[in-house]
């Protein structure tokens, strides 16, 4: 065993010493040797980019400003935001949601319904 690996299971049992006896044995339950203290924690919502680089509030607020009235409920604002979110985070309801959105858009004008 190398240093650095001692050093690293020697931090890893301070860790697992200093939980509280109910969070131990949820550790131990699914395994003390799966069980890694030092992952790296995932990105929080807010600074997720997409393939633009943009966040989902950078997104959000172009899609705003974009509109041609301020004038919408909070459940339209919601709905975009929800999408947004689903869109950014590659979850396949939301790219569901927006394929079939923008197929019926296309069907609409392709139809004279189309409302501009």
């Amino acid at each position: 065993m190398t240093d650095s690996t001692k050093d690293e299971a020697d931090r890893k049992k301070a860790i697992f010493d200093s939980m509280s006896e109910r969070r131990q044995k949820q550790i131990l339950k699914k395994g003390y040797e799966k069980w890694d203290p030092f992952q790296e924690p995932k990105d929080p919502i807010d600074i997720r980019q997409d393939k633009t680089k943009r966040t989902s509030q950078m997104l959000i607020r172009e899609f705003f400003q974009s509109l041609d009235s301020n004038d919408y409920s909070n459940e339209y604002g919601r709905g975009a935001f929800e999408i947004c979110l689903g869109i950014i985070n590659d979850n396949e309801k939301y790219q569901g949601m927006f394929d079939f959105a923008c197929w019926y858009n296309e069907l609409l004008k392709k139809e004279g319904q189309h409302k501009e």
